[in-house]
């Protein structure tokens, strides 16, 4: 399962894997129960975790940061019940140029949760940057690979 197509999916607890993607919707499966089922865009909205940003004090971040930081760390991670102050301590110590007046206890216990669930389907977090990076190395040495050699000037013969 790759990080690129894991959601979020308004109405709905948890993250899904994206399945397949139509004009009025998309079928879903649930990383927690693996269950599969369509959900409707006229309904719900779907968000990639790979393109949400959190608030901080500098520029916002992606989502992925806020997970690399949270597994770097040695802190012990707080239940997803915990109370508001117990995240906020929690983040202070683990990512803290979070801004805190604009990111609530809600989205911190949601960022939790999601990590847990992350980890216990062992996908490997990777923001768009990287997954570019990665991509695009392996272009370009097939490019180099295929390329036709250029003759070299010397190695002509003069047609005269």
């Amino acid at each position: 399962m790759e990080y690129s197509k894991i959601i979020s999916v308004t109405g709905l607890s948890g993250l899904y894997e994206l399945v397949t993607s139509k004009a009025d919707g998309a079928v879903v499966r649930s990383l927690e129960d693996k269950s599969s089922k369509f959900v409707s865009s006229r309904v719900h909205n779907f968000s990639h975790l790979e393109s949400i940003e959190v608030y901080t004090v500098k520029d916002n971040t992606v989502l992925a940061e806020v997970f690399k930081a949270i597994k770097e760390s040695k802190e012990p991670i707080p239940d997803a019940k915990a109370d508001g102050k117990a995240l906020k301590n929690y983040f202070e110590k683990v990512f803290p140029d979070l801004d805190f007046e604009r990111v609530y206890a809600s989205d911190m216990k949601k960022i939790i949760s999601w990590y847990k669930i992350l980890t216990e389907n062992n996908i490997e977090i990777k923001d768009k940057a990287e997954d570019e990076e990665d991509t695009s190395t392996g272009s370009v040495i097939e490019e180099i690979k295929n390329e036709t050699p250029v003759p070299q000037e010397g190695s002509e013969k003069n047609s005269k």
